[in-house]
């Protein structure tokens, strides 16, 4: 599993950066810090079908960091939800992929997120209506560190741990970076799994870059019974190519010149990559 999981993790990255090339401009790196994690979920994890987006049976995924739409269109569309093709129209007018998702417009997006705060609300009413419901499907979302500034946020996270949702995990991507600066100095975060566990989650912190170390923390989360889980990803923001990772102002990018330059390299060796099996 897991070299099939690395070599999708390298065609999901693949694909993001071949459409932000295309599109000259997007959110690299928060879209390549989740990679790891889509591919372990889609690839994986979810119960989904790609031919019957709306199943009752699916597992529902909730992307509240919504700006990282990029790489969550690369897994569906590698996943067969749409063509690859679709990719290049992203952010174009009449596109099905805006710059955030929107689940009237693109097959597989369970709910319409970007407006940071409100993704893992929705993400926890969904949890909720399920269990009420008596069904055994899953829901897993992503939530921003420069995210969780939103009072919105804990609101929702207090919300799951008092009513026990074990059927949600909620992953925190802890790039470390948003908008405008590091986390630490924009509004220093402190320890955030030490704060899940506080607020009443089970919480483990993971290597965010290691398909298996985040397969084996969502096994450990479900082991879990009658509490909310949560799993801290360790990761770098633009994660996956080395000239991103070093760049300081990579949470949105224009590429020209140089980053155009390093974007078409990274893009080369990740065809590479996807060649030879996913290996590095």
């Amino acid at each position: 599993m897991s070299d099939e999981l690395k070599l999708f993790s390298a065609k999901i990255r693949l694909e993001t950066c071949k459409m932000l090339a295309h599109r000259g401009f997007g959110h690299l790196g928060g879209a390549l810090s989740i990679v790891e994690t889509l591919s372990v979920l889609f690839g994986s994890k979810m119960a989904v079908d790609p031919h019957r987006p709306d199943w009752d049976g699916r597992d529902y995924f909730v992307l509240s960091k919504g700006h990282a739409g990029p790489s969550y269109y690369a897994t569906l569309a590698l996943k067969g939800y749409f063509p690859t093709e679709v990719l290049y129209t992203l952010n174009e007018n009449g596109t099905i992929l805006p710059s955030h998702p929107d689940r009237l417009k693109t097959p597989g997006v369970d709910t319409t997120t970007g407006s940071l705060g409100q993704g893992i609300s929705l993400a926890v009413g969904i949890a909720k209506a399920l269990k009420l419901d008596g069904k055994p499907n899953k829901v897993y979302s992503i939530v921003g560190d420069g995210e969780c500034n939103e009072g919105q946020v804990w609101e929702a996270f207090q919300f799951a741990a008092h009513q026990k949702l074990d059927n949600l995990i909620v992953f925190i991507d802890e790039n470390r970076k948003q908008l405008d600066g590091l986390t630490v100095d924009v509004n220093n975060p402190f320890d955030l799994r030490a704060k899940m566990e506080a607020f009443g989650f089970y919480a483990l912190r993971v290597d965010g870059s290691s398909e298996q170390a985040i397969s084996d923390a969502i096994d450990d989360c479900f082991a879990h019974q009658n509490q909310a889980l949560c799993i801290v990803l360790d990761t770098v923001k633009g994660q996956g190519v080395d000239y991103f990772e070093k760049l300081m102002d990579n949470h949105h990018i224009r590429f020209a010149s140089d980053s155009k330059a390093e974007l078409d390299k990274a893009i080369l060796e990740l065809e590479k990559q996807v060649v030879s099996g996913g290996a590095q």
